[in-house]
């Protein structure tokens, strides 16, 4: 356990299942306390929060579709008044749909922006007071390949997932000097159960997985490590950067 992450406060968006919960069990790992948000499967919330508690952290759920702005205040005053700071911003969650770009409808567009873009950024705004009384914080954003690569069916995700990027390095340079550090992860193809929902999963495995130097697809705790790393001191020279970590397929 990393003495230095111990008694912290995360908040993880997207946190009941796939990216988010390997994110929210790992860094428990070193003792950092997670409010799990979901958007729907309450049961699968319940059941991380569950896995955390046995941890022993400090662990709650709260449910909000980030995508709306008007959540934000009600899913931060639990947040407080459930730990009574914050520390740890992770945005994970991520929706949108899988068509062509010259076929989506706006409100693929909006669902797609709100949720994974606008949603950082007014969840970072929303973090800011609290850490910035502090003059300390770490805020992490999930993105994809997709943001720079072109991918079949995933345009949606993938410009939002560019936008994220954007926003991380100005946030950077803005925050830093507040003790404020941001950065993104990205990874490959990371098998989820959301990811089955993508249009020919199968066909698209089987390629990514011959493509892929280190031989295998990304699980969640791929990421995970890779997250809590730059949630630790350890990284504290890491600021506004985009981490990779996809097996080396985006090398190919």
């Amino acid at each position: 356990m990393t003495n230095s992450m111990k008694g912290k406060v995360a908040l993880i968006t997207g946190a009941s299942r796939g990216i988010g919960r390997a994110i929210a069990l790992r860094l428990a790992d070193d003792g950092v306390n997670i409010a799990v948000n979901y958007l729907q499967n309450e049961e699968s919330a319940k059941k991380t929060v569950e896995e955390l508690l046995a941890k022993g952290v400090k662990a709650a759920m709260f449910q909000a579709n980030v995508g709306d702005l008007d959540a934000h205040k009600a899913l931060f005053e639990g947040v407080l008044k459930t730990f009574g700071t914050l520390d740890i911003l992770i945005h994970n969650a991520a929706l949108g749909a899988f068509k062509p770009v010259h076929r989506l409808k706006m409100n693929h567009w909006d669902l797609s922006m709100n949720i994974n873009a606008k949603a950082f950024l007014a969840l970072s705004q929303k973090a800011l007071p609290i850490m910035e009384a502090k003059k300390e914080g770490i805020i992490i954003a999930l993105s994809s390949l997709g943001a720079h690569h072109f991918i079949p069916n995933y345009g949606a995700i993938g410009i939002s997932k560019a936008a994220i990027e954007a926003t991380a390095r100005y946030l950077a340079v803005e925050l830093m000097p507040k003790g404020i550090r941001v950065n993104c992860v990205s990874g490959g193809l990371v098998d989820t159960d959301a990811l089955k929902m993508f249009p020919f999963f199968d066909e698209f495995k089987k390629e990514v997985l011959q493509r892929t130097p280190a031989g295998r697809i990304g699980k969640p705790e791929d990421l995970a490590r890779v997250v809590a790393f730059l949630c630790s001191p350890e990284s504290s020279w890491i600021v506004g950067q985009t981490v990779t970590a996809d097996g080396g397929l985006s090398l190919i």
